[in-house]
């Protein structure tokens, strides 16, 4: 069971860390990839609190990932962290506010019956 919560908390962080990310471009806003802005780009990056959150998660949820590796079989561990898609699909609903259409629903029961599926194994 601790092996499970792992794997969920890695998942969720994974999804936290992205939902961060997100929220912190949609601050900087578009921008073009060319050489001559990747100088303002990079001070925009520095500058946001949430792309920072969302850098210093993710060493933490790969020691978390680490400590699953060591201890469980990956075939079993990393169809379960697809549950992510679905932490991130909800969060990108219900807190960035974006669509959530038939057809992605039915693909998160999708994912979802996989991974019951994976966890009864």
């Amino acid at each position: 069971m601790l092996y499970f919560l792992m794997i969920l908390s890695c998942a969720f962080l994974n999804a936290t860390i992205q939902l961060f990310l997100k929220t912190g471009m949609q601050t900087i806003g578009h921008f073009e990839f060319c050489f001559k802005n990747i100088g303002p780009f990079l001070v925009s990056i520095i500058g946001n609190p949430y792309i920072i959150i969302g850098i210093i998660l993710q060493p933490l949820t790969l020691g978390i990932w680490l400590l699953v590796l060591s201890r469980v079989d990956v075939t079993y561990a990393f169809p379960l962290v697809s549950l992510s898609y679905v932490f991130t699909a909800l969060g990108g609903h219900f807190l960035l506010n974006e669509p959530l259409s038939l057809i992605r629903i039915l693909g998160i029961l999708t994912i979802m019956g996989g991974v019951c599926l994976v966890a009864r194994s």
